[in-house]
């Protein structure tokens, strides 16, 4: 059974910086689609950053230039370095992991998304303020 958890969420304010951890157990990951996902109140979960099997990145428009994946797989952990931070960056940050992610094309580039069913951590909160 794989395991996700999540830390490093806290309050900031504009323009600061944080850097997210997952860490993963029960499985080498490194052959999954992984990555970050974010939900608002109110809102729909929105894909952040993902790894796909083959090691391709993928960033959302929203955080590109700002946010950066990364993982150690030495320590099965996976990271969203977080810089820049804007108050619509306030949201739960879940990572999630799915051996069998679907891929996807969108305005020309290839990204996986793990499924709703698959491997999803608790979520760590991350709260910006103006």
């Amino acid at each position: 059974q794989v395991q996700l958890v999540e830390s490093g969420g806290g309050s900031v304010q504009t323009g600061g910086s944080l850097r997210l951890s997952c860490a993963v157990s029960g499985d080498t990951y490194s052959w999954y689609c992984r990555g970050w996902f974010r939900q608002a109140p109110g809102k729909e979960r929105e894909r952040v950053a993902t790894i796909g099997r083959d090691g391709r990145i993928s960033v959302a428009d929203s955080v590109q230039g700002r946010f950066t994946i990364s993982e150690d797989n030495a320590k099965n952990t996976l990271y969203l370095q977080m810089n820049s931070l804007k108050p619509e960056d306030t949201a739960m940050y879940y990572c999630a992991a799915d051996p069998l992610a679907p891929t996807y094309l969108d305005r020309g580039r290839f990204y996986c998304s793990p499924r709703q069913d698959s491997y999803w951590g608790q979520g760590t909160q991350v709260t910006v303020s103006s």
